[in-house]
């Protein structure tokens, strides 16, 4: 294929100005940020239809947050989600995905759309709701609902071109405790077998490729496969999709298309590491974009913060891009309160991961600067350098306005240490 879209053009042949802008924002070089983008180690989801804040995601780039909100056939409220979606580019959001699945599809995706981030959606779950079942989606159908996400102004599209034949013969193989989890995998799973055909996304790739290329739009080759629990988590299926996608990403790449990978489910903590060095080794380093990891199946409720000590280990190692999870997964629809607390914890996984890739990342300047106001009990300046200020300062003066903690209060170890120290430099 020759077609190839803009920006992949223009950084072989010069510097198109939204990567430039990435650059300035990441502190690289914009001619580094346009090798990267070059060698697809760099995407910048910017349909040109639509014009947003510019984000980087993978090499030389801090880790993103994504967050996903929709409807559902449960609960459709448009106002709700656009609460939804204005509190977490409030909280610390780099891009949205609308995952809906309710109501009037095309209206929420116009609002998530109307929004100053980059914006992705799973266009297998419009098709499915225009069809009436999984089964009834054919690849007619599914291309068309690609499309019109693209002409919408969609950035990036999560599509499960490795849920193919080769995984489901995996899955009857290798069989898990829970088959598959992903919603979208499942409708291409419900699509083989009840037509007996291959995935189209997977058959007619070179297609999909020509539609992404005409415009400019981000695939994100999802994980359809991913574990569903630890106990999967050694399963064949989801390394046959690695494989998978790793070829997809190679031939995306070929032809002009930016790409990522999602990846990798529930997974226990120590393996963490371990798949996503092989996902990057398979994927030629594409950037890498995860749910969770969630590590444990047992804290309900709490999954934001399994899903952030999974994604806070899968940073340090290399991972680009952390999906938030709130404390409502596997339990109900988010609601506002849900995303707040999600998308902080996320933010918090993503710095952690950031300032763990190398030995002075905890040299951070931020991170410096607010050991110094610490050691200065300097409040003023311990909020302006909090991730999240205004909790923090909330938090500091339940108790009243004083110069230390209310833990400690007159037994402040670092107040006492620092008198005694200044009576020492006295007598001296």
């Amino acid at each position: 294929m020759s077609v190839m879209p803009s920006i992949i053009r223009e950084c072989l042949t010069g510097l198109p100005p939204h990567v430039e802008a990435v650059a300035r924002m990441e502190g690289i070089k914009p001619r580094t940020a346009a090798r990267s983008v070059a060698r697809g180690r760099l995407v910048i989801p910017a349909n040109p239809r639509r014009s947003h804040q510019p984000c980087g995601i993978g090499e030389g780039c801090r880790v993103k947050v994504n967050v996903n909100v929709g409807t559902s056939a449960q609960r459709c409220d448009l106002a709700l989600e656009e609460a939804k979606a204005r509190a977490a580019l409030q909280n610390g959001a780099d891009t949205l995905m609308d995952l809906s699945t309710g109501g009037d599809l095309p209206a929420v995706r116009r609002m998530v759309l109307s929004m100053d981030a980059p914006v992705g959606t799973v266009p297998v779950y419009e098709a499915v709701r225009r069809a009436g079942s999984a089964a009834d989606v054919d690849a007619d159908l599914l291309f068309s609902v690609i499309r019109d996400h693209c002409r919408a102004g969609v950035d990036f599209l999560t599509l499960h071109c490795g849920v193919n034949h080769d995984a489901l013969a995996a899955l009857h193989a290798d069989p898990r405790v829970m088959p598959v989890v992903s919603r979208g995998g499942a409708f291409h799973v419900a699509m083989m077998v009840q037509r007996g055909e291959e995935n189209p996304l997977y058959a007619e790739y070179d297609y999909l490729l020509e539609i992404l290329s005409e415009y400019d739009v981000v695939a994100s080759l999802g994980d359809g496969m991913r574990p569903g629990c630890i106990q999967d988590a050694d399963r064949h299926a989801k390394t046959v999709e690695y494989l998978t996608l790793g070829r997809l990403a190679g031939r995306a790449l070929d032809a002009g298309v930016q790409r990522m990978i999602e990846g990798p489910g529930h997974i226990p903590l120590g393996q963490v590491g371990y798949n996503v060095q092989v996902i990057k080794e398979l994927s030629n380093d594409a950037p890498l974009y995860l749910l969770g990891p969630l590590v444990t199946d047992i804290a309900p409720g709490y999954d934001h913060l399994v899903s952030a000590i999974g994604g806070a280990v899968a940073a340090m190692h290399g991972a680009d891009f952390l999906c938030m999870v709130s404390p409502s997964e596997h339990l109900a629809l988010p609601d506002v309160n849900d995303v707040v607390e999600g998308t902080r914890t996320a933010k918090i996984a993503a710095h952690i991961g950031d300032i763990s890739r190398t030995r002075e990342g905890f040299r951070h300047p931020r991170e410096f600067q607010m050991a110094h106001a610490r050691r200065d009990l300097d409040w003023e300046t311990q909020f302006s350098l909090a991730l999240f200020g205004e909790h923090a300062r909330i938090i500091h003066t339940r108790d009243g306005d004083i110069d230390t903690c209310s833990m400690c209060g007159d037994l402040c170890a670092v107040k006492m240490v620092r008198e005694v120290f200044e009576k020492e430099k006295k007598r001296d």
